[in-house]
């Protein structure tokens, strides 16, 4: 009884495997994220781009200016076409 329903599970499984794969053929990659701990690092990875802060429990990320750049322990500094091409949403909160 026991074979009987694993067997029907594993079934299962494979069954969403394969959808999932084929689901995955035609949808496009996400460019990879490399998040820092200092600013000077992020700057040394993308010199010819923006560092960032980018909050990832809020999904947003913060330009140098701003009031929460660089603050909070959910987040890291990053290159900002990074975070843009990552589906992440610049804040308008503190723009000065």
């Amino acid at each position: 009884m026991i074979q009987r329903g694993f067997g029907r599970w594993t079934g299962g499984v494979a069954l969403a495997g394969a959808i999932m794969m084929g689901a995955g053929a035609t949808d496009v990659s996400a460019t990879p994220l490399t998040p820092f701990r200092y600013e000077a690092q992020a700057q040394r990875h993308c010199p010819q781009d923006r560092v960032v802060w980018l909050d990832f429990r809020k999904g947003v990320y913060y330009r140098k200016g701003q009031k929460r750049y660089g603050q909070g322990f959910d987040g890291s500094f990053v290159c900002q076409t990074e975070a843009r091409d990552g589906r992440y949403r610049r804040s308008l909160l503190g723009l000065r």
